[in-house]
């Protein structure tokens, strides 16, 4: 019986508890947010830090605080720290949390067009800057995806030599500049993957129920919490990051897949011992 990874995505840079009362800010909310998700099923949590009245920051500091509390309320989960920020940071603010020596850390593989004036920045030299500093660190990097060129830039960069497999993608639909958060395009992009690769997928707002379940089906692993979405239905907020895991745990469980534990979860991306 396969075995699906859920990453809950926790907080993201953009949403505001004046949109979901839930989100976090402060560490303790945080650490709910993150047990309830680990509670529910999830094995990774993906993170963005926030100041205590939400501003997103790279802060270096602000990540240890959190992962340090996280990973005290929740120890075997695998804590995957953000190096996309918000835009704006430089690459060096958004390194910060490597220097952390995470196990796993997310890798934007292209730029974006946002929207309006804002332009989230990611040139091949960074590229390449972010994946030696997760080489060398021992971090597992996520290729994060938003774009059948983004595809094409991690390939390009694995035959160079700067990315090393076992190869692990979040194929992020839905955002602004990017794939759109249907069904042909997560077959495309899927498709647009090497074979031996693994695969998680997120998608926005409404969107991010059925692809996760088709990405299930598909052989991959989905992507859940406020991040991407922060209502449980139409009109009406998430409780809570453990309210939309458990309902893909339940999912899966009419699907007959089993939920990997963070152990297992690590097993199947391959990852580096844990430190």
């Amino acid at each position: 019986m396969s075995k699906v990874i859920i990453t809950a995505a926790i907080s993201g840079a953009e949403v505001t508890q004046e949109m979901n009362p839930a989100v976090p800010y402060t560490v303790d909310e945080f650490v709910r947010e993150a047990r309830f998700a680990v509670d529910a099923g999830a094995a990774i949590i993906h993170l963005h830090a926030r100041q205590d009245d939400g501003s997103p920051t790279q802060d270096r500091e602000r990540f240890r605080l959190l992962i340090d509390a996280i990973r005290e309320a929740c120890p075997t989960a695998i804590i995957q720290p953000s190096t996309g920020g918000a835009t704006g940071m430089t690459a060096e603010e958004r390194l910060q949390p490597t220097e952390l020596n995470p196990e796993m850390a997310s890798l934007d593989c292209g730029t974006m067009n946002f929207g309006g004036d804002e332009i989230f920045v990611n040139t091949e030299n960074m590229i390449i800057e972010f994946a030696a500093c997760m080489r060398e660190r021992g971090i597992k990097p996520e290729l994060e995806c938003f774009d059948k060129s983004h595809i094409d830039m991690a390939m390009r960069l694995v035959r160079q030599g700067h990315i090393d497999r076992p190869l692990h993608f979040n194929l992020v639909l839905g955002v602004n500049g990017g794939a759109a958060a249907t069904p042909r395009d997560l077959i495309f992009l899927r498709h647009s993957l090497p074979e031996d690769a693994s695969f998680t997928v997120s998608a926005m707002g409404r969107h991010q129920l059925p692809l996760n379940v088709m990405a299930m089906a598909m052989g991959g692993h989905p992507r859940t919490g406020f991040e991407d979405n922060i209502q449980y239905a139409r009109g009406v907020n998430a409780k809570s990051n453990g309210e939309l895991v458990a309902r893909l745990v339940r999912i899966a469980g009419e699907m007959n897949l089993e939920i990997a534990t963070p152990d297992e979860a690590r097993d199947i991306l391959q990852m580096p011992p844990r430190k």
